[in-house]
């Protein structure tokens, strides 16, 4: 008897405040397999957002490796190549969230450079089912809400 391998589906973030959208991404990416979560570094937060991140990684790291359809998570690289982690994980399947700025057709030419032969699909819509479905709604409503 054979056993089929599930594919291996990595999803990737900062993960700064775990909200709908998060749980919605990581939810639709088990439909096509195993799920890896990238966590964003700290230095990485720092580098793309230009601030401090607001929860550290590793306490980001445990909160996503708590959903129920992540099979693992890793923290990314701290080198500038973020695609490092990609390499290493080698995936059959990126699936992007839709507020991502990733061309999924260029991303697949990057991989495929770096002898990778990875699907990269991309969620179509925000999760809105909820009125607080991204880091930055909860952030201004604790403002509003504090201020």
């Amino acid at each position: 008897m054979y056993l089929l391998r599930r594919k291996k589906v990595v999803v990737c973030g900062s993960f700064e405040i775990l909200h709908p959208g998060h749980v919605h991404l990581i939810k639709e990416a088990s439909k096509y397999g195993s799920v890896t979560v990238v966590v964003a570094r700290d230095s990485t937060i720092k580098t793309v957002k230009g601030r401090d991140p607001i929860i550290p990684e590793e306490q980001r790291l445990f909160m996503v490796k708590s959903i129920k359809w992540v099979e693992d998570a890793v923290l990314g690289s701290e080198e500038g190549d973020k695609l490092k982690v990609i390499e290493e994980l080698k995936p059959d399947i990126i699936l992007l969230g839709p507020d991502q700025d990733y061309d999924p057709k260029e991303l697949e030419r990057e991989l495929k450079a770096r002898g990778l032969k990875v699907k990269v699909l991309k969620l179509k819509s925000l999760y809105t089912d909820y009125p607080l479905y991204k880091t930055s709604r909860i952030v201004e409503r604790i403002l509003a809400l504090y201020s």
